[in-house]
């Protein structure tokens, strides 16, 4: 790892951190020995970056430090790479158009060094077919960011349509289609739409009357409960 890849990790580690960390903790994370991480933190500290702490106490970075932007590592630039090739075949156009915009924005303002990881990426993506989708998966995203409920006529798997009112939560990507987690105020639950079965998703101005970092938290909290109840159930033979 090159030096200017390892202070950038080290400021990463540090930042992550809740509490003072120490130079063997870094270390290990880095692969390197405590030895570097004292030259290496007395080099950050010469470029003014505000770090606490000492050997054998540990070390603290101090709120309010932005390190300059796209300073990344080679692994780090793949997995944006990928990632944004993924969106861009996957996303539904709105998303997909970002994507390729954001592999723009990087190949501009990466390192010299870096750039092949876009032009000439070492990753790839297995094409899909897209499936039919009649409500854009953009207002979808919107509605979830403004806190918004949703007037949703929906098809399900037996053919029935229903019309119901509910409240997004998360808006899951799949190979092939996305789904919305919601809570389902006809059905007094959470529930999974598909977007593929969607007939028409009407954002109303209407709020959701609960946080939304409750509302996720209860959630996941019920989702959890189901994946212990489905881990404890006795597996069938054959």
């Amino acid at each position: 790892m090159r030096k200017a890849e390892r202070l950038f990790e080290i400021v990463q580690l540090l930042r992550l951190a809740r509490e003072p960390i120490s130079a063997q903790h870094i270390a290990n994370e880095l692969g390197s020995s405590k030895r570097s991480v004292y030259r290496d933190i007395a080099a950050l500290k010469a470029q003014d970056v505000p770090i606490r702490g000492e050997a054998g106490v540990g070390y603290v970075l101090e709120k309010g430090f932005d390190m300059p932007p796209l300073m990344l590592t080679s692994d780090e630039m793949d997995a944006a790479v990928l990632g944004a090739h993924w969106v861009a075949s996957r996303g539904e156009p709105d998303l997909a158009k970002a994507a390729l915009n954001l592999l723009a924005k990087i190949e501009v303002v990466v390192p010299e060094r870096l750039r092949a990881h876009v032009l000439e990426p070492a990753t790839s993506i297995a094409p899909v077919v897209p499936a039919f989708e009649v409500v854009n998966s953009s207002s979808l995203r919107n509605a979830i960011r403004r806190h918004r409920k949703i007037t949703l006529v929906y098809e399900g798997g037996s053919g029935t349509r229903t019309e119901r009112v509910v409240w997004p939560i998360l808006l899951g990507y799949r190979d092939a289609g996305r789904i919305l987690a919601a809570w389902c105020e006809l059905r007094n639950g959470f529930r999974y739409f598909r977007t593929d079965r969607m007939i028409s998703a009407d954002i109303l101005e209407k709020r959701i009357p609960e946080n939304a970092l409750s509302l996720r938290a209860r959630w996941r909290s019920e989702m959890d409960q189901e994946r212990a109840s489905y881990a404890i159930q006795p597996q069938k033979d054959g």
